[in-house]
């Protein structure tokens, strides 16, 4: 570095050949008295050490030789003048570098203004005397000036005895800011090393040596463009000014400062630097996290994050956090669509064979026709033989007939990857704008993590699952904005996400008017604190699912949620035998502690709705405890249902029901497992009729009478107090909703009866 000629500073005083009207006797300013016409100075034209020079007799206790020119000093210019000084007769002085500090305004500043001082010892010897000059205090400047002092006036003092003549060269000020350039800025310049910055010349040698150099300054990337041909690694800080070309399959690796804003510098833009450092990710040993560093990175079509780092399998915790990926207009987001006729049987439940067409189905594509359930993916294909493997199994789409396989583009896509687990995405706005979809899970892999995050106007899904990649999911804390929310509910399609393996834990969520805040396929899961609601503007309006369970016997929770205009949907749709045959039925799902609302809704919307898509199916072991259920702006009939479209439950076999504790807020009628009834007989009967099926959740039967208790004394025909005790007969009446109970003579009164649509275990 010169400011010299970085920064154009004249420097360099004039020779004394030019006139000594230019150099002052005081100390330079102007007014001040000069050189010129004294007897003591005159020029020598020709010198055999100096050729011309300024011979000066001292006169005075301290002989002062200053150029009256203004030389130019500012903060982080040093300095070095110079002079070479000979004795020729008399006393040897000594001598110095001195000079005069100026502000603007011609003011002096207080700050050192000589150098170090030299004795003369012999004539003729020529003696060197210099003196640095600079704002900081570093080591090797002799005069620290700091910041104040805008220019100067050089020259130098004769000290020590008067009398003696000497003769000085013509002063040099020269511009030494490189001489300090390491410690000062601390950087090491590729081009220093041999870069040529040509974009086509290999400059990774010249990169090499300068990261070996600098020890633990910055390298500076200086502009231009410069091509490596394969891998680098930097090991010291780095700074781009300019910028790299490097192959696709090549990896940037800075491990000092692995973040967005070195790669955006590094590859010229946001996009290209997001890609090569997300690609450098998956390799990078020193650092788990990738920082977007609070920026924003427009995405021009779907990212494939497998290919693009050129793995398919990695089980090391890596993280993505800190910035927002948005999709830009584009057609690269349009969906590939795919129609075409295969066979399916529920004997190899996840595979279509005879599969027309079937290179051009995508993986990852979404399968949809009759018999084939919410979120089945294509998981793989082989063009071989015809076949595709799919993410879960069709309940009712035995036999030859025609699919379609939709294919949605996603920011992120991870599905090459065969295993990729412990992935983190967290403080990631996805703004997908109703363009894209935002991120497609791996087809396997082990707890990735998204938290923290922003889905905003998803075009067709938030995040999907197309196997088993989502594994001990984790979603929570993000906010899932829908490009829905002014549809009518019912005419939705889009869905913040989808699970199709066990241990999923959504928590603490908020999700805005989708079709659907999850279709969860496996077992295990947590549905804790969420608050999705998917209501309109619509007075008696439709409404949809908020979750979906697409397996019977789903061991799951659903606790302390805010369920608002939407419902829990319990099916058996991935089953490829939906009838019972055996197997565990609808069992293992407690459902606590939520808060559900509804508003504007018909008279026959319900919060938890069981579907099963074959018969024989029951109830064993199922939990709705401590709900608040509330509908605003009219009333509903009740809170559950069995939607009975392909089959209903055989309440006989009901095992486990518990649903105590809940508040009813414009509920026509509420519903209780065990329900506890008041009866009254006004006339003597030896038969009582107690009617309880409204009561009981999913229209079940009363299966057990658990308790009778006299409420106030029993008579008989003849209004005599009887003590008397019945026996009962369960599953009674239209339904088997009710329990006759058994009197040995006629009698009236009130009991308390307590029933239970279920049987013990």
């Amino acid at each position: 570095m010169n400011k010299a000629i970085t920064d154009g500073l004249v420097l360099m005083p004039p020779p004394f050949s030019a006139g000594l009207n230019q150099w002052s006797r005081e100390d330079g300013t102007p007014g001040t008295a000069t050189y010129a016409g004294q007897p003591n100075a005159a020029l020598v034209p020709s010198d055999q050490d100096f050729a011309g020079c300024l011979e000066l007799q001292k006169a005075e206790t301290v002989q002062r030789l200053r150029y009256m020119g203004q030389t130019p000093i500012e903060p982080g210019l040093y300095l070095r003048v110079t002079a070479r000084v000979k004795a020729v007769a008399g006393s040897m002085p000594s001598v110095r570098i001195a000079a005069y500090a100026g502000r603007a305004n011609g003011s002096a500043v207080g700050v050192p203004l000589t150098g170090p001082s030299v004795a003369l010892t012999s004539y003729g010897q020529v003696v060197t005397v210099s003196a640095i000059i600079g704002s900081g205090n570093r080591q090797g400047v002799d005069m620290v000036w700091g910041v104040e002092p805008v220019y100067g006036h050089f020259g130098l003092d004769l000290t020590g005895a008067s009398g003696g003549v000497v003769r000085i060269d013509d002063l040099v000020i020269e511009d030494v800011t490189d001489v300090f350039h390491r410690k000062m800025i601390d950087v090491v310049d590729v081009r220093d090393y041999g870069a040529i910055g040509d974009g086509s010349t290999n400059d990774a040698a010249a990169f090499g040596a300068a990261d070996a150099a600098a020890n633990g300054r910055t390298v500076l990337v200086s502009e231009g463009t410069y091509r490596l041909t394969g891998n680098f690694t930097f090991n010291n800080p780095v700074r781009f000014d300019g910028k790299l070309s490097m192959p696709a399959n090549a990896r940037l690796t800075c491990t000092q400062n692995y973040d967005l804003n070195t790669y955006a510098a590094a590859f010229g833009g946001e996009l290209e630097g997001f890609r090569r450092g997300l690609q450098t990710l998956f390799y990078f040993t020193d650092h788990v996290v990738f920082d977007l560093s609070g920026r924003k990175v427009d995405v021009t079509g779907p990212i494939d994050v497998a290919a693009l780092c050129g793995l398919t399998s990695l089980s090391s915790r890596r993280v993505l956090t800190n910035g927002q990926l948005s999709a830009t207009s584009s057609a690269n987001w349009d969906s590939d669509t795919v129609t075409s006729v295969a066979t399916y049987n529920s004997s190899n439940s996840t595979r279509l064979t005879n599969v027309a067409n079937v290179a051009n189905i995508p993986v990852g594509a979404r399968v949809s026709g009759t018999g084939v359930g919410r979120e089945v993916y294509v998981t793989s294909r082989n063009v071989g033989s015809g076949t595709v493997t799919l993410s879960s199994s069709l309940w009712g789409a035995d036999g030859t007939r025609t699919f379609t396989f939709e294919r949605y583009k996603y920011l992120l896509d991870f599905s090459g990857f065969d295993n990729l687990s412990r992935f983190e995405i967290t403080d990631i706005d996805f703004a997908c704008s109703g363009r894209s979809s935002a991120i497609m899970l791996p087809s396997g892999g082990l707890t990735f993590r998204i938290a923290d995050c922003v889905f905003t106007g998803p075009k067709d899904r938030g995040i999907t699952s197309i196997g088993d990649g989502c594994s001990g999911l984790i979603v929570e804390q993000c906010q899932f904005l829908s490009n829905e929310q002014g549809m009518a509910a019912q005419n939705r399609s889009s869905i913040a996400l989808n699970a199709n393996a066990n241990d999923v834990k959504l928590r603490y969520n908020r999700v805005v008017r989708f079709a659907h805040f999850a279709v969860l396929g496996g077992g295990g899961n947590m549905v804790l604190g969420n608050h999705f609601f998917q209501g309109d503007d619509q007075t008696n309006g439709l409404r949809q699912a908020g979750i979906v369970f697409t397996n019977t016997n789903c061991r799951s929770i659903v606790s302390d949620n805010y369920i608002d205009n939407c419902w829990i949907e319990w099916s058996n749709e991935h089953d490829p035998a939906p009838e019972f045959s055996g197997e565990y039925s609808f069992g293992g799902l407690s459902i606590t502690s939520n808060t559900f609302m509804c508003i504007d809704v018909a008279p026959s919307f319900r919060w938890v709705v069981v579907r099963p898509r074959g018969p024989g199916h029951f109830l064993n072991g199922f939990s709705m405890t401590g709900n608040v259920f509330r509908a605003v702006n009219g009333t509903i009939d009740r809170v559950e249902k069995v939607d009975t479209t392909q089959a209903g439950l055989d309440h006989d076999r009901a095992v486990n029901v518990a649903v105590t504790g809940n508040v009813f807020h414009g509920i026509s009628q509420p519903c209780h497992n065990p329900v506890i009834l008041s009866h009254n007989e006004n006339t003597a009967a030896r038969t009582w009729t107690v009617a309880a099926k409204d009561w009981f959740p999913f229209g079940g039967k009363a299966l057990r009478a658990l308790a009778v208790m006299a409420d106030g004394p029993l008579r008989d025909s003849g209004n005599s107090i009887t003590y008397a005790a019945p026996y009962a007969e369960t599953a009674q009446g239209s339904g088997g909703g009710s329990v006759d109970l058994k009197w040995a003579e006629p009698l009236k009164g009130t009991v308390v009866v307590t029933l239970r649509s279920d049987r013990p275990m």
